[in-house]
């Protein structure tokens, strides 16, 4: 028996209902273990608690955390100085009041004791260490020592550096801090462990977030060094035994400064007035060899990270924009999904293969919007024979959108921020971001491989990595219907909501001023998609199955079912190979959900940085938007350029105002004056904090 099998054995036994918490002489006896085997069941014990499995008590009897009211997880500290405990094994997250937090930070790992009385409340009972190496924050100098302001105002304390330990950082550095000392009523101690910089030193914001969040900075020598083997160009004995689809007309369509470009497309109509759609994705496969130093790197990584300033790719940039992007001009191996698409938009026929490609364009969404909505002559003579193929493929992405609406699948319209940087990194616009014609027609044509691909691999019963998008919590659904009948639109309050309804009601909005608030609202309301090894369907999208097949340069997931699909193409997913698999899938849809979470924030965090940058020096001008947030704090409004602030409820004035929770609004109690959401307002800027990244507003 392995020693996995030996700690499933005991956290078996005591998980068993009849089981009493002992001590280790005890389970020696009741587990029979041999005198020679006693020192490595007591580092079998060690080892479970360390991976927060079981516990000791002081008395030194082992359980299971959860027969002493117990849980393991991560603490979530607050501005207001209460946090949550959000348990590792799932379940709801548990209360801790300021009293109860006992010197846990912001992102340490605790042992949490429920209350009794009420099961959503606790106490933390031990710090068991950080989810982070390090906190980040702006050093700041007294007269005899030194302490840190982290970044994160979640951390709700300073960080005390004593003379001796601020190893050279001065006033205004940036640093990261390991903190060497807790206590309970006193600042946590610390030490300078890195200088990043100056705050004012261009790149020194958006580096510290990447240092907030743990995004790796740079490939360790051991990847450069599997990178420098990679060949600039595909050599001949690489593309043999591959389809050739180097004479079909192939473009690919990205963004202007899109440079890791891993999707293709071909179009042909057949003599029956069918379309055969070719998405040709970059076989990134053929040069990640599984668990090899490149492969474990982009397992950690997960997931390219797209920053205001700068891209964390998950791959070196000789792979990314060199061999493995389908650069026009140049031969590229390649896997294609091939599929045969009826005038109604079913798949009735399809093939996926390994192929070798050769991209004719490299086209823009730009471009392709200004021939197919603008008409634009010039570069319609410019592209004049890839035009008419152009006006087949948005005919085909019509088709393939009416059906997903008609299925029920939803799809929200919202502008994404555009920040334009100076050189020095200041942002000097802020703009919506809208999508066209162009951007639409190659998500319809992503959306339609990778549910085929999904399909495929669902009824061949083959370990595989689905994207999954649950159906949404009751509850949040009836908060969502509640706001939404404000506005006048109808939707039943029920348990369970169908996908249909929610995009009837998109549907409805369309053009109207609510549009973006509801579009918003509803998307709250729903759960966040992830991989999954099991097929759980997508309710956003109304599919049954789904997953992500196009994107294997800037996605783990993608590039892992790639892998797969080549084992089943050459036979090889079998024994040992297809049993190894079926645990690697579930490891892997969980570690990439992770960092997708993990990226998400991050790219969420540098947008609204460099909004509070570009807002800072319009203190006092005055501007036009949308209310889009009601709290018992205050009122989120929206502007145009998507940038966010608040009026919190202490500027709000001229009257005292009443928060309706029911109906998510304010109320004026002397002249009645009501705020609620989608309602245009005039706010003036009054206060910005590029630290906190916060922006504050009051009506005009």
């Amino acid at each position: 028996m392995d020693n996995k099998k030996r700690k499933q054995t005991i956290v078996k036994l005591l998980g068993d209902p009849s089981y009493v918490p002992m001590k280790i002489k005890d389970l020696v006896t009741i587990l029979k273990v041999p005198k020679e085997d006693r020192l490595l069941f007591e580092n079998l014990l060690r080892e479970l608690i360390e991976e927060h499995k079981i516990i000791c008590t002081k008395r030194g009897k082992y359980a299971l955390p959860t027969q002493y009211d117990m849980v393991y997880g991560i603490f979530r500290g607050t501005q207001k100085g209460f946090g949550f405990v959000t348990p590792d094994d799932g379940g709801s997250d548990i209360y801790i009041m300021s009293k109860n937090i006992n010197g846990a930070l912001h992102h340490d790992k605790v042992l949490c004791k429920i209350s009794r009385g009420n099961k959503t409340e606790g106490t933390i009972l031990k710090v068991l260490g950080s989810e982070l190496p390090h906190i980040i924050g702006r050093y700041y100098e007294h007269k005899s020592f030194g302490f840190v302001i982290p970044d994160d105002n979640k951390f709700g304390t300073d960080i005390f550096i004593p003379k001796k330990n601020k190893n050279g950082a001065v006033e205004g550095n940036k640093v990261l801090v390991e903190v060497i000392k807790r206590d309970n009523d006193k600042s946590p101690e610390g030490r300078v462990a890195k200088i990043l910089g100056h705050i004012n030193d261009p790149g020194i914001d958006i580096l510290s977030i990447c240092y907030q969040y743990d995004l790796p900075t740079e490939f360790n020598p051991e990847v450069m060094a599997a990178v420098a083997k990679v060949p600039d160009e595909v050599p001949a004995k690489d593309k043999v035994g591959r389809v050739d689809f180097r004479d079909l007309m192939m473009v690919t369509i990205d963004g202007e400064d899109a440079k890791d470009l891993d999707d293709a497309v071909t179009l042909e109509i057949l003599s029956d007035g069918n379309f055969r759609l070719g998405v040709h994705i970059a076989d990134v496969t053929h040069y990640v060899p599984e668990k090899s130093a490149l492969d474990l790197e982009a397992v950690a990584r997960g997931t390219s990270i797209y920053l205001v300033d700068r891209v964390i790719p998950m791959l070196p940039h000789k792979l990314s924009n060199g061999i493995c992007s389908l650069n026009a001009g140049v031969d590229r191996l390649a896997l294609s999904c091939i599929m045969d698409i009826d005038q109604a938009g079913n798949v009735y026929s399809h093939d996926i293969v390994e192929s070798v490609i050769n991209v004719d364009k490299r086209m823009t969404y730009t471009a392709v919007k200004k021939i197919l909505t603008d008409n634009d002559e010039e570069l319609i003579e410019e592209y004049s024979e890839f035009v008419p193929i152009f006006r087949n493929m948005e005919t085909l992405a019509q088709i393939l959108r009416d059906k997903r609406i008609r299925r029920g699948a939803l799809d929200f319209d919202f502008e994404e921020t555009k920040v334009i940087l100076d050189e020095e990194g200041h942002p000097t616009e802020i703009k919506a971001y809208e999508r066209n014609v162009a951007t639409k027609l190659i998500e319809e044509f992503m959306l339609v491989c990778n549910e085929t691909v999904a399909e495929e691999y669902y009824f061949r019963e083959l370990p595989f990595v689905y994207r999954i998008h649950e159906e949404p919590d009751a509850q949040k659904i009836a908060e969502m219907i509640r706001i939404v009948n404000s506005f006048g639109h109808t939707i039943k309050s029920r348990q369970k909501i169908h996908s249909r309804e929610l995009q009837q009601l998109i549907l409805a909005i369309k053009e109207r001023p609510e549009e973006e608030i509801i579009s918003k609202l509803i998307l709250r309301s729903l759960k966040q998609a992830r991989y999954n090894d099991e097929c759980l369907g997508h309710f956003g999208l109304n599919a049954r199955f789904y997953c992500h097949f196009t994107s294997p340069i800037r996605r783990y997931p993608d590039l892992q079912i790639h892998r797969i699909i080549k084992y089943t193409l050459k036979g090889q997913l079998k024994g040992k190979k297809l049993k190894d698999m079926y645990k690697r899938v579930s490891d892997i849809s969980k570690q990439s959900s992770l960092m997708e979470r993990r990226a998400e924030m991050a790219e969420r965090e540098t947008i609204k940085l460099k909004k509070a940058e570009f807002m800072a020096d319009k203190i006092g001008e005055v501007f036009t938007g949308i209310i889009n947030g009601v709290t018992s704090w205050g009122i989120y409004v929206l502007l145009p350029n998507t940038v966010e602030g608040l009026v919190h409820l202490n500027n709000m004035s001229g009257d005292y105002y009443i928060f309706d929770e029911v109906n998510f609004r304010y109320v004026g109690e002397a002249t009645n004056t009501i705020y609620q959401i989608g309602q245009k307002v005039q706010v003036q800027l009054i206060k910005v904090d590029t630290l906190a990244r916060s922006i504050d507003f009051k009506f005009s």
